[in-house]
């Protein structure tokens, strides 16, 4: 092997592993945590962009309420 050629390795609980030579139920479950870990990532950005408009939206009911007369 060249050092070009850099076996892919896991570290999970402080020991390494060679990902080739784990079994496929092994590789299925690091492939479901990587599915797992993007879908996170994705809600994590949905939450933020609900978060701006949520700001958006009480500026612009601030904005129209600013004509508006309050009741005691």
């Amino acid at each position: 092997m060249t050092n070009s050629e850099k076996v892919p390795v896991l570290n999970f609980n402080g020991d390494k592993y060679d990902i080739n030579t784990l079994p496929e139920k092994v590789k299925d479950l690091l492939k479901a945590a990587k599915v797992a870990d993007n879908q996170i990532k994705i809600q994590e950005d949905n939450l933020k962009l609900i978060t701006i408009a949520r700001q958006t939206i009480t500026a612009q009911l601030q904005k129209e309420l600013d004509s508006v007369e309050t009741i005691s």
